[in-house]
């Protein structure tokens, strides 16, 4: 992660140390599996780009019963509707495009299944026209 946009997520996470964490520890992760991509802070979440968008991390904002107080959001697109519980929302904003939302609240849940959903996010990102 580059000096800036370290600063710019350190901004993101302020006074939320443990969700930075996570959210570092998946950067780290992410580095040593998917090539060529990059992070853009905005004001609702960090999104993750290689060619095009293929995923975000945020804050719950808006938290369904039961969610856990402390956590990240982990988004990403897929073709189809992966049937995984891990899965906390997923919808359909276009035909065959599935948007997926997944909690993590512990740096153990940033495992292999979580990455190969992201680096799977990655390639269909890649493959649109």
């Amino acid at each position: 992660m580059s000096g800036l946009e370290e600063s710019d997520a350190l901004f993101f996470f302020e006074g939320k140390e443990r969700e930075f964490a996570l959210y570092q520890a998946l950067v780290e992760q992410l580095r040593g599996r998917i090539p060529d991509w990059r992070i853009q802070v905005g004001k609702s979440q960090i999104s993750l780009y290689g060619r095009r968008l293929f995923g975000a991390v945020s804050l719950p904002v808006r938290r369904k019963k039961g969610w856990p107080e402390r956590c990240i959001l982990v988004t990403f697109g897929l073709g189809y509707r992966h049937p995984s519980p891990r899965i906390a929302v997923a919808v359909e904003p276009y035909p065959n495009r599935w948007t997926h939302h997944v909690l993590v609240e512990r740096p153990e849940q940033i495992d292999e299944e979580l990455l190969s959903w992201l680096q799977e996010a990655y390639a269909f990102a890649q493959s649109k026209k």
